[in-house]
């Protein structure tokens, strides 16, 4: 199977990211979102992203131009009816997913492989919303995507080989690794990582630590690159408690239940860097 055009459905951090790194990989990129604002924004922060690896000399201006050459922005999913590869990257919700993919299912080639940048939602649930679930697949990207090379691919229970292979090869031409993982809640990636992270919520809620400590812990201890606090606050804690909660919901573990500390900042709004406030002050 020949892949030319991606279609990318979401404009949001990880959908312009993973625009950019198709684009720049020689794709025609549809990037499709239902709001004009959140498209600028995304080709604003793709030129910005696009200009930095000019200024360090890991692209040339040439190259720039033509990965922007071969974005074009859409307000409807109809733009992607040509595509050959999907990648969907909307709001981690199962039934919002499932509703995209059964539009998506209607619209394209039958040949054509849906993918998912879910970072916890079965795939086989979303797939199940199709009547092609052997072409459906997660993929899903680590942010900021134009720096991290991993990419996760989860099989579904009705995956092809064929589909995940395809997956493989494309993350191979994106100069990434594509890992494959099972299709179980939080798959790899966020089955070790969000357990950690609720740790230390308790470790703030219970006064063990402030979250200066724990991540000086964590970083200068076990030489992580980044506190997991700090972390918390680059993911969204907003997203850190929907993984959770599929976690705790989809396995039925009482050590998944999401810390209260976590459910009332992200009631109050304190969802980390991007409203400004979470464990740390952005303002």
């Amino acid at each position: 199977m020949t892949i030319k055009t991606i279609g990318v459905v979401g404009a949001g951090t990880m959908g312009h990211g993973i625009a950019q790194v198709f684009a720049q990989a020689g794709y025609q990129v549809h990037l499709v979102d239902v709001a004009q604002p959140m498209l600028d924004r995304a080709r604003a922060s793709i030129e910005k992203s696009l200009a930095k690896f000019v200024e360090k000399a890991k692209i040339s201006t040439s190259d720039r131009d033509a990965a922007l050459g071969r974005l074009a922005a859409f307000t409807s999913v109809d733009a992607l009816a040509e595509a050959d590869f999907v990648v969907e990257a909307i709001v981690e919700n199962a039934q919002a997913k499932r509703e995209l993919f059964a539009r998506l299912d209607t619209l394209t080639r039958p040949d054509t492989i849906l993918s998912s940048n879910t970072s916890s939602i079965s795939i086989t649930l979303i797939g199940a919303a199709t009547r092609r679930p052997d072409k459906v697949l997660g993929m899903h990207f680590m942010n900021p995507v134009p720096l991290m090379t991993l990419v996760e691919l989860v099989r579904g229970q009705a995956t092809s080989s064929a589909s995940m292979q395809v997956a493989s090869e494309l993350c191979v031409k994106l100069g990434k690794e594509g890992v494959e993982a099972a299709d179980y809640p939080g798959f790899i990636s966020n089955r070790i990582l969000m357990p950690m992270l609720n740790e230390a919520f308790f470790a703030v809620m219970e006064g063990v630590g402030t979250p200066e400590a724990i991540d000086a812990v964590m970083k200068g201890g076990m030489n992580h690159p980044m506190g997991p606090l700090t972390l918390a606050d680059f993911i969204g804690l907003d997203v850190c408690l929907a993984i959770l909660n599929v976690l705790h919901e989809g396995l039925g573990d009482p050590k998944y239940r999401p810390c209260p500390l976590l459910r009332r900042m992200v009631a109050a709004g304190h969802l980390g860097r991007k409203s400004g406030q979470g464990f740390y002050s952005y303002a």
